[in-house]
């Protein structure tokens, strides 16, 4: 049976006139590139929705289980092209607006990146949303609506200098807001624990509300009928204190709200002072509260009760920045439902896995015991009791102090956030088998000794269709001509494509492909920085974060060494080689930012 079309020319058609003329006062032809990008957005959102709508109701009435995965950053790029493509409505579209003479490669233009993320992490999560859609799972990220994503970079004679990144204004048109939704989240204040009959309880007093308001932004899979969500949170101020103001003292009331709206202001703050670590503090616990109130409150509408929690819910945790979930989670369980602490860590042990994204032991990320305390009460006591249990439970087994002392979650007044989500977790992954060897080996050695069940690998992969299928049309065509679509849908379908390996047809072709993908960033490069390249060159080609691990300054090393030889043997064999970099340090790491300056 063939499969439907997602949107017919005709009906697209309709639809987008309808939207100029409702939403713009306007007609296509008359219309500005941005207002119909947003026309077109609009359309490609709704579609979306739809299909999110009917995929939650099945997934609902079949009982299967769901996917959550909480991470800092989502590095999501442009939306609406990989939409469309992902939609297979890219025909429908492109001849749709050449009949009112219109470009879509102009349209795709006048979309900003959502540069809610710094690098490899961020396009990682990305990416499994895309994956998640296409494979058929019922996934929704969550993360942070950060007003300014990562900055945008100016060189001032090689050295980097940071601008804000205001990505919403053009932006917004993907976001759903759904302020039905919103969650509160405590911080700051103190804890009040007293017994009523044979139950602990305890109280949080004179704490700070903050208010998580949701917007919604919805990943295609291809040739699917799944829909991924990004749940984004924006912090707004519970509410606002009208006595203050009406006292006169302006300051202290507009202060409060500029506190709360600081939590989802800039992506990552620089952490290299005591307000820095502060306000990152707060936003991983905002993200994590808001999420899992936003995940018990969808569970509990369907089922009525967090008994099979950890059987219809997945919670992935990307990195360790999220770890307060799992103290959050318990939080819910003990003080909200009140569940006994054995059933709880039963649920929450059972819920969570956790992907671990460096081996370096500096690098594992800690909080001061201090500061948890102070910004999360609950959460710090909390965090104190899992470690309890977990160091009786390690001295019953080794007898050890040293050994006890090294696998303690808390350590030298801080919280080791890796250690208690290996502790909490029921997976354990690394993105690579080399990695997930050395997780293994090394980075938690003690704790693989202890629990090697929960360690497994998974290895990195990537929405592989926005680099070939978007990207490279001159590829895409001639692997249809010679393997079938397949491989859109399914990546192993590739290695069909090695049979050709000795057909000097096909290699040619792909010779005239990649010069003309060559000659088409060149022209691209002359356009935007005015610099002309030898397409006739070797591109040697590093993209990625600028740090001490990735290597950049061992690449300008090497140029520079060949440099040298090339100036001591003018006349020897050499081929020409075109090296080109793209990377942001972050703003306070200075050894990166003078890397970039050598470069």
């Amino acid at each position: 049976m063939a499969k439907s079309k997602t949107i017919t020319k005709t009906e697209l058609k309709e639809r987008f006139v309808t939207v100029m003329h409702d939403d713009y006062q306007t007609t296509p032809e008359s219309a500005s590139d941005q207002q119909v990008f947003e026309a077109l957005t609009k359309i490609v959102v709704g579609i979306l929705k739809a299909k999110r709508r009917r995929f939650t109701v099945k997934t609902n009435s079949q009982g299967r289980k769901k996917v959550y995965y909480l991470s800092m950053e989502f590095l999501m790029g442009r939306s609406l092209k990989t939409s469309i493509y992902n939609l297979e409505m890219v025909k429908e579209t492109t001849d749709m607006l050449k009949d009112f003479g219109i470009s879509i490669n102009s349209i795709y233009d006048q979309e900003p990146d959502a540069g809610l993320g710094n690098g490899g992490l961020g396009r990682l999560a990305a990416c499994y949303l895309d994956a998640l859609a296409a494979d058929g799972y019922h996934a929704t990220g969550y993360s942070i609506c950060y007003e300014f994503g990562i900055f945008k970079q100016k060189l001032d004679d090689g050295w980097q200098t940071e601008l804000p990144d205001n990505w919403l204004p053009g932006g917004s048109t993907w976001l759903v807001p759904v302020p039905t939704k919103a969650i509160e989240v405590r911080f700051d204040g103190e804890l009040k624990e007293y017994w009523d009959k044979q139950y602990h309880c305890v109280t949080h007093e004179n704490y700070t509300s903050v208010m998580a308001v949701p917007y919604d932004l919805f990943v295609s899979g291809y040739d699917s009928n799944a829909v991924s969500k990004l749940r984004l949170w924006k912090a707004e101020m519970a509410s606002f204190d009208m006595s203050m103001f009406n006292k006169g003292d302006y300051s202290k009331a507009l202060g409060r709200n500029i506190i709360s709206q600081a939590i989802t202001k800039v992506l990552y703050p620089n952490d290299n002072h005591a307000e820095g670590k502060s306000l990152r503090l707060r936003q991983q616990y905002f993200l994590c509260a808001a999420s899992i109130g936003d995940i018990v409150n969808q569970h509990m509408s369907t089922y009525g009760t967090l008994d099979n929690l950890h059987e219809k819910v997945a919670i992935h945790i990307n990195d360790t920045h999220p770890t307060l979930a799992i103290p959050e989670l318990m939080r819910v369980l003990l003080d909200d439902c009140g569940y006994s602490w054995d059933k709880a860590w039963y649920i929450v042990q059972r819920t969570f896995a956790y992907t671990n994204h460096t081996v370096m032991p500096e690098a594992l990320e800690k909080w001061d015991c201090n500061l948890l305390k102070s910004v999360t009460p609950r959460i710090f006591a909390i965090i104190v009791e899992i470690n309890e249990r977990y160091c009786r439970d390690l001295w019953e087994k080794y007898h050890d102090h040293d050994k006890v002392s090294r696998m303690s979650i808390i350590e030298n007044n801080f919280a080791k956030m890796a250690t208690l989500c290996v502790h909490a977790s029921h997976s354990v992954n690394g993105v690579a088998k080399i990695h997930s060897d050395i997780i293994k080996k090394e980075t938690f050695k003690d704790e693989y000794d202890y629990t090697p069940e929960k360690f497994k690998n998974v290895t990195n992969g990537i929405a592989y269709r926005r680099w070939l299928y978007q990207s490279n049309e001159g590829l895409t065509e001639l692997l249809t001509e010679k393997i079938g679509k397949g491989f859109l849908k399914n990546a192993a379908e590739l290695t069909k494509f090695a049979k050709f390996k000795d057909d000097n047809d096909v290699l040619d072709k792909l010779a005239e492909i990649k010069l003309a993908n060559k000659n088409s960033f060149a022209k691209y490069v002359k356009n935007q920085y005015g610099i002309l390249l030898n397409t006739d060159s070797i591109s040697d080609v590093q993209v990625k974060r600028l740090h001490e691990y990735k290597r950049q300054q061992l690449n300008a090393l090497n140029i520079i060494s060949e440099y040298n030889y090339l100036k001591e043997n003018p006349d020897a064999d050499f081929t020409p080689k075109t090296y080109i970099f793209a990377a942001k340090a972050a703003p306070g790491y200075y050894m990166a930012k003078q890397i970039i300056k050598l470069i």
